[in-house]
C-alpha cells in the first residue's frame, strides 16, 4: 500500500476509502488546481462568511449549473469578456474532479479539451469534498 501523500484539498477520494491508486489522482488534483486558477482563490477556505462558498468545488458547480459563472471570476473584466472560454475550463474541471475515477478523463484528453481540439461534454455534479471523506 502507498502511503498517503499530498497537500489537503488536493487528494483524490481514492485515498480517503481504500480505493486502487492510479493516473487519475493527478487528474483530480489538476481539476482542483484548474478551478483555484479560474477562480483567484484556494480550493478549501472555511473562513468565508458564505458557507456555500467555503468548498470550491461546489460552489463552483453551483454556479455552473444555475447559469451564474460570471460569479466565479469576480469583477475580472478580462474573463468576463471572455465566459464561453471560462465555462469550457470550469467544465473540464468539473470532469476532472469527478468522484468515481474512471469518469474522469486522461491527462490527454484534458489536454485536447483546453486546447479545443475535442469538444467537451456537460459533467455531472461533482460530490461534495466533505461527503468524499467521510
Amino acid at each position: 500500500m502507498t502511503a498517503v501523500r499530498g497537500t489537503k484539498g488536493y487528494l483524490a477520494v481514492e485515498w480517503f476509502r481504500s480505493m486502487p491508486i492510479s493516473v487519475k489522482v493527478d487528474v483530480y488534483s489538476f481539476g482542483i488546481v484548474l478551478l483555484e486558477l479560474i477562480c483567484c482563490r484556494k480550493n478549501c477556505e472555511f473562513e468565508l462568511n458564505d458557507e456555500a462558498q467555503m468548498i470550491l468545488s461546489d460552489w463552483v458547480y453551483d454556479c455552473y449549473h444555475e447559469d451564474k459563472v460570471e460569479l466565479i471570476v469576480g469583477g475580472d473584466e478580462e474573463m468576463l469578456g471572455d465566459m464561453n472560454r471560462v465555462r469550457r475550463f470550469v467544465m473540464i474541471a468539473m470532469w476532472c474532479i469527478q468522484e468515481e475515477p474512471s469518469m474522469r478523463p486522461s491527462m490527454k484528453k484534458v489536454t485536447q479539451m483546453l486546447e479545443g481540439v475535442i469538444d467537451v461534454a456537460i459533467p455531472p455534479g461533482p460530490s461534495s469534498f466533505i461527503s468524499s471523506i467521510q
